[in-house]
């Protein structure tokens, strides 16, 4: 499915009046290659009002990719890729990315090129939280990547085996299935480290009786998968079988809750509130979920205090999770898509709880 990058540069140059501008620069990584397709570490583009051109400048390492996926685009080769463009738009009022731009180049910025620079927040940010269905196909790719990634490696997980190992096995297997890389920092919680949110992988030995809670996923052609399963090695204790079927159900009913519509925090309420009712409310610290796209954590955001409401076609997580300090946790996570009437499910890997 072909991706209409112009189309994309035109809803940001329609919006642009609103944010009393006349052009915008745009110099995140990320958003430039949403605008252009191209991935660079060095790159910024200038799009504005009423013109159907944009002006992309990169450096010499990127410039022969840029001319050759960027045709409808007037490509510049500076390294100085900011103050090139806003160069060309002495006179005008320029939107900047406020929210990535550092405070000096800001100042160099409005200092030397003749530029009135409008700092504005997140505009393209704004456009990427709803996704198009090419951008969609291009997550269940990376969702099915990490679903027969964690399939392949179950076997190895297993008494004896650190944590740092089924990491590396997690990571090893996406790539050998076509990832460009993790998504992410994969996190391999066994035993009492599951109640740690965001434990980082040691040499703690997977043990029998052990609750073990793996959050990973893949990045394909730039998008982020994100998924989290905790599995019992061993013949689980009541408390921790309790303890996942408790979460299972929070689970559902965040997943349920997930429509057109929706505001954030009611989303975050569905789930939240069966783990209170269970006596569980300190127990889960941090919010439900969150969407995926280009980055691994994008607009919007499912919690208490969140703002908005969900729109269709926005690729969001669901992951609530229990944590007992000493004990052990257990966390559940997919990753969906919202739609009118019921979400679609990119990560298709069981929910049951699995006794290896």
């Amino acid at each position: 499915m072909t991706v209409d990058h112009a189309a994309r540069r035109a809803r940001l140059a329609a919006a642009l009046p609103e944010l009393s501008a006349d052009a915008v620069l745009v110099t995140k990584p990320v958003n430039v290659r949403y605008l252009t397709g191209l991935a660079s570490s060095n790159a910024a583009l200038l799009v504005r009002v009423g013109e159907a051109g944009a002006v992309l400048a990169t450096d010499v390492r990127y410039i022969e990719t840029a001319r050759r996926i960027c045709p409808d685009v007037e490509i510049v080769q500076e390294r100085d890729v900011a103050g090139a463009l806003a160069g060309r738009a002495a006179g005008a009022r320029l939107a900047v990315e406020a929210h990535h731009m550092p405070v000096a180049e800001f100042h160099r910025l409005g200092d030397a090129r003749g530029a009135t620079l409008v700092p504005v927040s997140a505009p393209v940010e704004r456009l990427r939280v709803v996704k198009d269905e090419a951008e969609i196909d291009l997550l269940r790719t990376a969702c099915a990547i990490t679903d027969q990634a964690f399939a392949d490696v179950l076997p190895v997980i297993r008494p004896g085996v650190t944590e740092r190992e089924i990491a590396r096995a997690l990571e090893t297997r996406m790539a050998e299935l076509g990832a460009d890389k993790p998504a992410f920092d994969s996190i391999v919680a066994a035993g009492p480290n599951g109640a740690v949110p965001h434990h980082s992988p040691g040499d703690r030995p997977v043990r029998r009786g052990d609750l073990v809670t793996m959050d990973f996923g893949a990045l394909s052609a730039g998008y982020h998968a994100d998924m989290t399963r905790t599995v019992a090695v061993g013949e689980p204790a009541g408390w921790q079988r309790d303890l996942y079927d408790l979460v299972r159900e929070a689970q559902r009913a965040g997943r349920h809750a997930l429509r057109r519509g929706a505001s954030a925090h009611d989303v975050d309420a569905a789930a939240r509130e069966v783990i209170a009712a269970a006596g569980h409310a300190g127990d889960f610290g941090h919010g439900l979920g969150h969407g995926v796209g280009l980055e691994i954590h994008e607009d919007p955001f499912l919690g208490p205090d969140k703002p908005g409401r969900i729109e269709d076609r926005v690729p969001i997580t669901v992951e609530p999770g229990v944590y007992l300090p000493g004990k052990g946790g257990v966390r559940i996570e997919d990753t969906l898509v919202a739609r009118d009437d019921r979400p679609e499910l990119l990560t298709k890997t069981t929910k049951e709880l699995l006794v290896l």
